[in-house]
């Protein structure tokens, strides 16, 4: 197989912002006289994102125009699809001791070099107004406008050369897309479904799955292992659901378990666009789009994830969304089903609300058969009993 056989990248090809082993001493050496400024979780997986070129075309934190464009038009400045700003913040107090044109070293909270930056442009910005229209919501009970409102009053733009990782957690599924577009290819795949998930599968996941993997070659299961809320279900407990899942359930040559490094923003349609276009990078032809994708509480509409799409150029996009309906298993059909698909009325739905499941589990009990694996509700029970760090 050669490489035209996957889809491109987002821009073209892959950026990759990893500093070489040849240029890393160098790096190193100049960064113990540079400006310190210490990143947070949030922004060491964006680091490892730039690095690994899952953020393509970004060759590191947003300057000033690419910022405002994509916080009102969902585009970066040159016109290419992008949802969510990237971005680099600092107190204002520090901001002054940093000149434009100046390199700064960033450091994670241990003092140990992440990367070294060169900081092209300082600038304010607008909180709120960067809340409504990414998160379409000013409240800071959003988890992401709580996090938006709560860093530095001043954006750092620039490019960035990473020289070290944070802790590689599932480091045998945290292929880079590199590597990613590596498998597919020795698989012989060309149209690849991608999976976006930071909660356990249940039934009705696996049923859009395997739907969607019926028109493509493989399917790429890759759950977020970034930050999330604090009561989601911590990401070791989630990725052993996913094991079992795919040992008992599904083909073992159709399919592929990978880690996404990135952060959850919780910014609902617009982050179902981000997430796609990094699929894109991964070499994903496709991407499952469900209901009320990367959503929380009630901010956002069911199927506002699906709509934002028409938003965008299709050709600029790259990316083709596949949008399911709400499913669940119906005793009449007496099978997975959708709306689209099933005649009958709620009462012949098997749906639980998460909050219902987690009581169940929290009691030991096992939620019906046709709601989860057996086998994905024992080891959430498990972890229930001990809770994961």
């Amino acid at each position: 197989m050669t490489g035209n056989t996957l889809i491109a990248p987002h821009g073209g090809e892959l950026i990759i912002n990893m500093a070489s082993e040849a240029e890393r001493p160098a790096l190193i050496e100049r960064a113990q006289g540079l400006p310190q400024i210490t990143v947070g979780s949030r922004q060491l997986a964006d680091l490892e994102m730039l690095a690994n070129g899952a953020y393509s075309p970004l060759s590191g934190f947003m300057t000033r125009a690419d910022y405002l464009s994509v916080v009102d038009s969902m585009h970066l400045s040159n016109g290419l699809p992008w949802s969510i700003p990237i971005t680099l913040s600092v107190e204002a107090e520090q901001a002054e001791l940093i000149k434009e044109g100046s390199q700064v070293a960033l450091v994670n909270a241990e003092g140990v070099l992440q990367a070294v930056m060169t900081v092209e442009e300082k600038y304010g910005y607008d909180k709120e107004h960067e809340a409504s229209q990414v998160y379409r919501t000013t409240e800071d009970a959003h988890p992401g406008v709580k996090v938006l409102y709560a860093q530095g009053d001043v954006l750092l733009g620039g490019p960035v050369r990473v020289v070290d990782l944070q802790p590689q957690a599932f480091a045998q599924y945290r292929y880079t897309p590199t590597q990613s577009r590596q498998l597919f290819e020795e698989r012989g795949w060309k149209r690849i479904v991608a999976f976006q998930t930071r909660n356990p599968v249940h039934r009705a996941h696996e049923y859009i799955q395997k739907c969607a993997l019926e028109t493509v070659d493989g399917l790429y299961l890759h759950p977020l292992v970034g930050d999330t809320k604090g009561d989601d279900i911590p990401a070791a407990v989630r990725m052993r659901c996913y094991e079992a899942l795919l040992e008992n359930y599904y083909p073992a040559d159709r399919v592929i378990l990978g880690v996404l490094p990135a952060a959850m923003r919780y910014a609902g349609p617009r982050e179902a666009v981000f997430h796609a276009l990094m699929r894109k990078n991964y070499g994903c032809s496709h991407f499952i789009v469900g209901r009320d994708h990367a959503g929380v509480g009630n901010y956002y509409g069911t199927y506002d994830a699906h709509y934002i799409f028409a938003n965008f150029d299709p050709a600029k996009l790259g990316i083709t969304p596949m949008f399911f309906d709400h499913t669940f298993f119906c005793r009449v059909c007496d099978s997975m089903a959708s709306s689209k698909t099933c005649p009958h009325g709620n009462e012949q739905h098997v749906t639980l609300s998460g909050t219902k499941v987690r009581q169940m589990l929290q009691a030991g009990q096992m939620p019906p058969r046709e709601f989860s694996r057996p086998e994905v509700a024992q080891i959430l029970i498990e972890a229930m009993k001990q809770p994961v760090a």
